[in-house]
């Protein structure tokens, strides 16, 4: 069984907000496998299925970012899963371009909260990760005040294509293959 955690904001008010982007991938998986998100556990919602032959958890945290370790911990420890084998940890990342996605074996936090959150309650920094581009922070920005924000048009476009290559990475993750993700989606994009 994996447990695939994106991460977010509840609340209407942060929907389509750059934070939420890893809850933005849960919804595409969901709606691509057909996987209700709505049963309230471990201080998430929560929603089983199947893909591709491999059980799953999609989880979307309700605790808000910071303190998303809370419900990793408490789902991870009830589902007995191995951090380092059978959990995927989906968010954004103001380092990466809108769209662009990056997938990790393990690694720091980076400055990301909720990461730092999971960290903090994991113990350790090997776990799965797909980070998903929202586009680097304009000078003069307040941090909180952009990671809050909603996409323009445009970078809308961007983010659609990041999400559904976030979905596929999800995927051949779970065929076992993270390194093959790696290959396809860590390249930096072609000049056109």
């Amino acid at each position: 069984m994996f447990i695939i955690v994106g991460l977010g904001n509840p609340s209407k008010e942060y929907e389509g907000t750059r934070h939420n982007a890893g809850f933005e991938v849960i919804d595409r998986i969901a709606d691509k496998y057909n996987i209700s998100v709505d049963t309230k556990k471990h201080r998430a919602l929560i929603g089983k299925g199947i893909i591709g032959g491999q059980k799953v958890i999609l989880a979307k945290p309700q605790t808000f970012m910071n303190l998303s370790g809370e419900s990793v911990r408490s789902l991870l420890d009830y589902y007995k899963v191995d951090e380092e084998q059978e959990f995927i940890v989906i968010y954004d990342d103001i380092s990466l371009d809108n769209g662009q996605i990056r997938i990790r074996a393990k690694g720091s936090a980076g400055g990301h909260n909720g990461i730092k959150n999971i960290i903090a309650h994991l113990g350790g920094q090997v776990f799965p990760r797909v980070k998903v581009g929202v586009g680097e922070k304009p000078s003069k920005y307040d941090l909180a005040d952009y990671v809050l924000g909603h996409f323009s048009k445009e970078e809308q476009v961007l983010m659609d294509e990041g999400y559904a290559h976030a979905v596929h990475a999800v995927e051949m993750i779970l065929e076992g293959d993270i390194s093959a993700a790696m290959n396809e989606y860590n390249r930096k994009k072609k000049e056109e």
